[in-house]
């Protein structure tokens, strides 16, 4: 007898401006804090993922977004990618970093009221601001942050 075994994965899409700070960390934290099993059993399998709404593809992440990632041996995002409204469509929950990233996610998929249903800010209790040109101790801070906030989230958001 042959048995078949379908594993659901979830996607989840982190986006900012160029997908080379803020959304390649939290995809890098997110990604770890699954590998440890730091996020709650019942959200079951996820694919992490990240880009930017005005990014240039290929562009390198960030020296000091991949001292973080490093810092707490979590995956690196490799470079940037430009967002798409197909991997908007293909996302099961998409995490912007403002509300603008919201916003121009929404105008990508026409305002398709399924698909942005499922776009929605990182932190509910503001914008998270563009560390760039901050120093490195602004992208530290962003990390702990990001390991806080993102398993109340995806908690609040896929256990819906």
């Amino acid at each position: 007898m042959i048995c078949r075994i379908v594993v659901l994965m979830r996607t989840v899409l982190f986006i900012c401006t160029g997908n080379t700070c803020r959304s390649p960390l939290a995809e890098g934290i997110a990604q770890k804090l699954s590998d440890n099993g730091q996020l709650p059993k019942e959200l079951g399998n996820i694919f992490f993922a990240s880009a930017g709404v005005a990014a240039m593809d290929g562009a390198p992440t960030s020296e000091e977004t991949v001292a973080v990632l490093e810092r707490m041996n979590a995956p690196v995002p490799e470079h940037a990618k430009r967002l798409t409204a197909a991997m908007i469509r293909a996302a099961d929950l998409v995490l912007g970093m403002t509300e603008t990233h919201v916003a121009r996610a929404q105008a990508m998929v026409g305002h398709d009221l399924d698909v942005c249903s499922r776009i929605v800010a990182i932190d509910p209790d503001g914008d998270i601001a563009d560390p760039i040109g901050l120093g490195q101790r602004a992208y530290d801070n962003l990390g702990e942050h990001f390991s806080k906030l993102i398993p109340k989230r995806l908690s609040g958001m896929l256990n819906t």
